[in-house]
């Protein structure tokens, strides 16, 4: 088992110089009944532990550095972005403290939590109908269009700023590798952008080739399609989880190398979820168990012995009404029923 040099945590925490240096050195929290199920040591990367909430405040805070550096943001500057929500929180509050603006574009089928909590930051939200990619009216379309009528607009445009994954790079591939004291064999996490994954890929796989890098896809989504087919035709059902079930290979997934793709649907995730919060203590989101379902697929089919990283995304606090809802669990059929983890078998 991988334990924590004493010498190296400080024991009062971080001392730091404003808001924005709080996000990233994440706690990594080794998931024990998982671990113990498995043979494997199987460790979550504790994201919804940064101040704005979610894995992607590091994203929103290298996206709003690289164009501060570039000169594409300028001072008293409007971020604009679309986003279902989590990379909004961030740049709304990495924008506060940098002294921005901020406009969110979001699709309203987003939850309540996510877009009220937006417009309590201070972010100016424009609900839009969920639409695809290709329509001129999904909301990342419409956030490019809304940054290039507003003066002195910045459009964050997560999905193919490679500044996202690059964050990633610089931090959370590092802490991860670290953390691990360069033991890790595996890694999964699902694609949203494909920041978080293929810049810690990149980071990992230059570390220790032979390093895992899976992706967990919930149904609906085309990156298993891609990694497992090499294209993106592939339209097999849908998912609640939000946030993730990327349609397309964004520039962020450009390039880098996911040795396979794991099918995660959203009844085993749903139960994979309670077990998180009722045997673990962690109280987290959809995509969050989607990615540890990834990890124990993988510590499953390696067998014993492997040291598995992913992703806890951000806090089940954002999706109280839905995911924590048991009338709404029933009306969607996701009511966890596992009284263990005799779930992992479907896996």
């Amino acid at each position: 088992m991988l334990k924590p040099d004493p010498s190296r945590v400080a024991p009062f925490g971080f001392v730091t110089d404003g808001f924005c240096q709080t996000i990233g050195r994440t706690p990594l929290i080794r998931l024990h009944k998982l671990s113990e199920a498995t043979g494997c040591e199987i460790w979550g990367k504790a994201e919804f532990l940064n101040p704005g909430g979610s894995v992607k405040d590091r994203a929103a805070l290298g996206i709003v550095l690289d164009a501060e550096a570039s000169g594409a943001l300028q001072a008293g500057g409007t971020i604009v972005e679309g986003t279902a929500g989590n990379t909004g929180i961030g740049l709304a509050l990495v924008g506060n403290a940098r002294g921005y603006h901020t406009v969110i574009v979001i699709p309203e089928t987003q939850s309540k939590e996510k877009i009220e909590g937006l417009r309590a930051m201070g972010a100016e939200v424009r609900t839009v109908p969920e639409k695809p990619y290709k329509d001129p009216d999904n909301y990342i379309r419409v956030s490019q269009r809304v940054a290039e009528q507003i003066p002195n607009g910045f459009w964050a445009n997560q999905f193919d700023n490679v500044a996202n994954r690059l964050a990633h790079y610089e931090s959370t591939g590092p802490e991860i590798w670290e953390q691990t004291l360069g033991r890790l064999t595996g890694f999964v996490a699902s694609v949203g952008t494909g920041g978080t994954l293929a810049g810690i890929a990149l980071y990992l796989k230059e570390q220790n080739p032979d390093v895992k890098v899976i992706a967990a896809d919930p149904y609906g989504a085309a990156i298993w399609s891609w990694v497992k087919l090499g294209h993106t035709d592939i339209h097999d059902g849908d998912s609640v989880a939000e946030g993730i079930g990327q349609g397309r290979v964004t520039k962020n997934l450009e390039g880098v190398k996911i040795d396979d793709a794991y099918r995660i649907p959203d009844d085993l995730a749903m139960e994979m979820l309670y077990h998180l919060l009722h045997a673990e203590g962690l109280f987290l989101s959809l995509s969050s168990a989607i990615n540890v379902c990834g990890a124990a697929k993988l510590a499953k089919e390696g067998g014993p012995g492997q040291v598995i990283a992913t992703i806890l995304c951000d806090s089940g606090s954002r999706y109280v009404s839905r995911l924590y809802n048991p009338h709404w669990l029933q009306e969607k059929g996701l009511t966890p029923n596992a009284k263990g983890l005799e779930f992992l078998d479907r896996l």
